[in-house]
């Protein structure tokens, strides 16, 4: 089977541009280098290509027509805004933003019992946008998940964007990462993956697979595979959809909410594995289902510059993630907990 759409589009930063990037917007400040933003868009609309093209299509979709000039300046545009703003939130200058959190309640009620959690995201809005609440939270333990490609990149990246900043990447792929993260969370750590993408299958003994489904995504249905579920699962850790939503300016605001918890074990059986699955599949359509409402909310915050509904994709891949045959997994528990100090429900981040 062919590769992921999003896979066969060269990714168009690379270390020179951030690190050129980097210069001007600490050199010269956010004002000036958010000047130099209108020039790229208008360069990126011209000369995007497929980028270009799948960010109409995907317009159209979520607005339920042909955008305008203007809503494809302003997709473009916000891309472009959050990626300046990496540099500054990597650099933890997080007095240059407004940063107000809904729903954190799901999360500091996990971090009161002293369990680690996994943030499900997606590339929607900022996901570095979570530092503030580390700021805000002294000595809350955040790291990023991914597989060791994407890890290589994003380090190198980070590097270019903040070289001094503390950066915590587990790269998947290993038993060793397993045991890493697992770690991780036991002492009460923060792991943060995104799961709106899939990969091309890779095969592996003693690997599990996992699975890409089609699931109803604006409109039509769109590929997303179950293994941050599944690891989940596997770890036996909560499940909570994060996003830094992009509210132009200054404006950033944090969404917390439970998509599932894995921490107890169905009874085992012959049909242990019929409850893994079903437990795995319906947070996956949980996750589906918010990406589509805040989509429609917040239009602008989608960031997959792909066909996103293609359908050349592979119908399952391997996780690298091993799943020992007792793994089990309760319902989705949609309750939530009570607000630690901080930051309330609906709050602004107080550092």
């Amino acid at each position: 089977m062919g590769a992921p759409a999003w896979t066969e589009q060269r990714e168009r930063s690379n270390t020179l541009a951030l690190t050129l990037m980097r210069w001007i917007a600490v050199l010269l400040g956010r004002r000036v280098a958010r000047a130099v933003l209108h020039p790229i868009t208008l360069y990126f609309l011209a000369f995007g290509g497929a980028a270009t093209r799948a960010s109409r299509g995907y317009l159209a979709r979520v607005l339920g027509r042909a955008p305008t000039w203007r809503e494809r300046y302003r997709h473009v545009h916000h891309f472009a805004a959050t990626i300046l703003d990496r540099v500054y939130l990597l650099r933890g200058r997080f007095d240059l933003f407004e940063v107000q959190v809904t729903g954190v309640d799901h999360l500091d009620r996990v971090l009161l019992e002293g369990r680690g959690v996994l943030l499900v995201g997606a590339h929607l809005g900022s996901f570095e946008a979570l530092r503030a609440l580390g700021q805000a939270r002294r000595g809350l333990k955040v790291a990023m998940v991914m597989y060791e490609d994407n890890a290589r990149q994003i380090n190198a990246a980070l590097r270019a964007i903040a070289p001094e900043a503390e950066l915590k990447v587990i790269g998947l792929g290993r038993l060793e990462a397993m045991l890493e993260l697992d770690a991780w969370l036991g002492e009460g750590g923060v792991a943060g993956l995104l799961a709106d993408r899939t990969l091309a299958p890779t095969g592996g003994e003693g690997v599990a697979r996992s699975r890409t489904l089609r699931l109803p995504f604006l409109g039509a249905p769109a590929s997303f595979s179950d293994g941050p579920f599944r690891l989940a699962a596997m770890l036996r850790r909560p499940v909570i959809f994060m996003t830094g939503l992009y509210h132009g300016g200054r404006r950033y605001e944090l969404r917390f909410e439970t998509l599932a918890d894995f921490r107890q074990r169905p009874p085992r059986g012959p049909g242990a594995q019929a409850a893994l699955d079903a437990a795995v599949h319906e947070a996956m359509r949980r996750h589906v289902a918010l990406l589509e409402r805040l989509c429609r909310e917040t239009p602008y915050n989608w960031f997959n510059f792909f066909d996103f509904w293609a359908t050349a994709r592979p119908t399952r891949h391997a996780d690298d993630v091993p799943t020992p045959p007792d793994a089990g997994a309760a319902a989705a528990d949609l309750s939530a907990g009570g607000p630690v100090p901080g930051a309330g429900s609906g709050g602004r981040l107080r550092p």
